[in-house]
């Protein structure tokens, strides 16, 4: 797997914010962007394989038994993902909503113990790659991994024609162990990322944060927008989603994080702005009693409660009488959670 003459090898902070108890403070997770900038060094690792929308409970336990063989084996703790997801690859015009992207990802993933967070290009090459080369040129070949854990459903290479027992016999000829495991389930429901879709499609936060294990969340880096919400005394902090089609929308109390915030309390509204005819998705986040400036600051928004739908307003007298309404509303429930 060369090819590449620089290497596209970056450092990820941890993350303290996710709520798991990683005990003490780990170093900064590495990511190798590219199968291409995989190196000699790379070889040798606890691999994981998957998608991980969302990075939900059902990933974090994949993501403890990859940690747990790793420290027993003294090798680095690893996740192979894909970008785009192949979902996304093969419904290119009706892609599923994105739960997390590449950046949020890679602070889940970082948050909870990876080591080293390889990212493969999803394309027509890696789609026609048969199984037995896949396991042979990138699981063996580039990474050299020791151990493989993946769930019961996994499936993988050219028609899906590999799946768990491809990798087990693998294991057994080419000399790597491989811990198949079972779904993780609530409640006696599996925890998936659809499930996490469908709860935040219809509003169910506390619903999608117990299958995440914490408060469903966005970030972005904050940009420019209309200046309308300050004239109307609701200021914004407007974030551009990075996302084709967002897994939620319409208007929440919510809490920000980054540059001077922390858990702040607030009100934000995910929609297309009918008000101003807007077409792109916008996440716009009113911080209350806060006055500075967050004009380029990365912040992380935690939704907590969903109030109401977007909608349309024939007037803003109207549009700031609801405004005030939300704010309230938003307000109370964060007053008490």
């Amino acid at each position: 797997m060369s090819g590449a003459n620089v290497s596209s090898v970056v450092r990820v902070p941890y993350n303290a914010r996710h709520p798991v108890d990683l005990g003490e403070r780990r170093a900064a997770m590495e990511v190798v962007r590219g199968l291409h900038n995989l190196r000699e060094r790379h070889r040798g690792c606890v691999l994981t394989i998957g998608a991980f929308d969302g990075v939900h409970r059902g990933h974090q336990e994949m993501i403890r038994i990859v940690r747990e063989r790793a420290a027993s084996l003294a090798v680095p703790a690893t996740v192979l993902s894909f970008e785009p997801m192949p979902r996304e690859y093969f419904a290119k015009d009706d892609p599923p909503a994105r739960l997390t992207r590449f950046r949020e990802k890679a602070q889940a993933f970082a948050a909870y113990g990876v080591e080293r967070f390889v990212c493969a290009r999803f394309d027509a090459r890696l789609r026609a790659m048969e199984p037995e080369a896949f396991v042979e040129d990138v699981l063996l070949g580039a990474l050299g991994v020791k151990h493989v854990v993946v769930g019961h459903d996994f499936k993988f290479g050219r028609n899906l024609r590999g799946d768990v027992a491809t990798v087990l016999n693998a294991g057994a000829r080419l000399g790597f162990e491989v811990t198949e495991v079972p779904p993780y389930t609530l409640d006696g429901e599996r925890v998936s990322s659809s499930r996490v879709r469908s709860m935040l499609a219809r509003g169910d936060l506390d619903g999608a944060a117990r299958l995440l294990g914490r408060a469903y969340a966005m970030t972005g880096k904050v940009v420019h927008g209309g200046k309308l919400g300050r004239t109307l005394g609701f200021p914004t902090a407007n974030i551009r989603l990075h996302r084709r089609t967002p897994p939620l929308k319409g208007v929440f109390a919510a809490r920000v994080s980054g540059g001077p915030l922390k858990d702040a309390p607030a009100v934000a509204s995910l929609g297309t702005r009918p008000v101003v005819n807007g077409r792109e998705f916008l996440l716009e986040a009113h911080v209350f009693d806060f006055e500075g400036d967050l004009y380029r600051e990365y912040l992380q928004v935690d939704f907590i409660a969903r109030l109401r739908d977007e909608q349309w307003f024939p007037s803003l007298d109207a549009l700031v009488a609801q405004m005030q309404r939300d704010a309230a509303q938003a307000r109370s429930i964060l007053a008490s959670s």
